[in-house]
């Protein structure tokens, strides 16, 4: 199995602790308050990460189109954390995170438009499938 498949279900098995996580943290605190003190978590997490790693040398790399564009997805990012947060909050977990899971979709669309990938049926038809899964699931 390619490493990537495994790293992706990871990411998803961790995605599913933010919602659960997330859902329990929040019940007494503002929405956007959590999520403040989640990235500022993530952010040291992170940099211990980087820096045992010894990965910080290679900030030198950064040209400024790629800075651009990290900074462009650290942006998205946060309004993505502060929407899912400001869902979870007033809604249940598992809908939250299936409309969320929508994300898949919404890449599929913008790949086609800004980077020129290409639609195949197969993608279509998951796509169709993960819209209404996600519409099921957050159905009451």
């Amino acid at each position: 199995m390619p490493t990537w498949i495994i790293y992706a279900l990871l990411s998803a098995v961790f995605a599913a602790g933010v919602a659960i996580f997330g859902k329990i943290g929040i019940q007494n605190v503002d929405s956007t308050l959590a999520t403040t003190v989640r990235s500022v978590i993530m952010a040291v997490f992170l940099l211990l990460v980087s820096f045992s790693l010894g990965k910080l040398q290679f900030v030198t790399s950064f040209n400024n189109r790629t800075l651009s564009f990290v900074v462009l997805s650290g942006i998205s990012g946060a309004l993505s954390w502060l929407f899912y947060f400001f869902a979870l909050k007033n809604g249940p977990a598992s809908g939250v995170a299936a409309l969320d899971r929508l994300s898949v979709v919404f890449v599929l669309i913008f790949a086609i438009l800004l980077l020129g990938e290409h639609l195949s049926w197969k993608s279509g038809l998951g796509a169709i499938l993960l819209t209404i899964g996600a519409i099921l699931m957050s159905l009451k």
